[in-house]
């Protein structure tokens, strides 16, 4: 007779094949971003707008990554493999968005270092389903050296982005959405929705930063 498989079982499939998806693109070899594209006699985009849309962006992804990893700890798999979905177009959004100012090189990658934490968090909702204390610490460990490589990238892309202050940034970001996640693997929705609330209100922090420090960049792009 077969048995079926346990709830935790299916739980950690569900997550394993969404974090394929998500992650399996990510192979390229993130490389220095390419010099801007040189000035046209194209107007230049007010800098609010670009603020504004680095800020929908960011903001969005950290949406979608508590409803990925709240389905996926609550076992919903189609719930959580359609939020997954979303949050890697988000991914692909966001890398767009430094694509138009910085070329296709950086644009790609900028996808797969981006992708690159949303598989480390991965990993972590994993070792949290299981309670798997080893794999929860090396998935946070993963994603505390991640904001150095992120802020390395930042930096080299543009001298108004200082590497250990967006790695800091970055790095807040990180523990902002470990705490939803924590209190949605408690059933804890009050809290989870609570630290959401702090975790979306902080890419603000990221974005407004790096909309200035583009703007002030390239100057004949974007006018204040």
């Amino acid at each position: 007779m077969r048995t079926r498989p346990s709830h935790t079982a299916r739980l950690i499939t569900a997550i394993a094949i969404a974090g394929a998806a998500i992650t399996g693109a990510a192979t390229l070899a993130v490389a220095s971003p390419a010099p801007a594209h040189s000035a046209t006699s194209e107007m230049p985009i007010p800098a609010s707008e670009l603020r504004a849309k680095l800020n929908t962006l960011l903001q969005e992804h950290a949406y979608l990554a508590a409803s990925a990893t709240n389905a996926a700890l609550g076992g919903r798999k189609a719930e959580f493999e359609a939020a997954a979905a979303a949050l890697d177009g988000n991914s692909v959004d966001l890398s767009k968005a430094i694509g138009t100012v910085y070329g296709s090189g950086a644009e790609q990658a900028f996808l797969a270092l981006w992708r690159k934490h949303i598989g480390f968090f991965v990993d972590y909702a994993t070792g949290v389903a299981t309670k798997d204390k080893s794999k929860q610490e090396k998935a946070v460990n993963d994603l505390v050296g991640y904001t150095g490589d992120f802020g390395a990238f930042l930096a080299s892309a543009n001298p108004n982005l200082p590497k250990a202050a967006v790695a800091d940034l970055v790095k807040t970001h990180v523990l902002t959405l470990k705490d939803v996640v924590d209190a949605q693997a408690k059933g804890d929705q009050r809290k989870a929705f609570t630290a959401l609330r702090s975790a979306a209100s902080h890419m603000m922090m990221i974005a407004d930063p790096l909309a200035s420090a583009i703007a002030k960049q390239f100057p004949e792009k974007f006018a204040n």
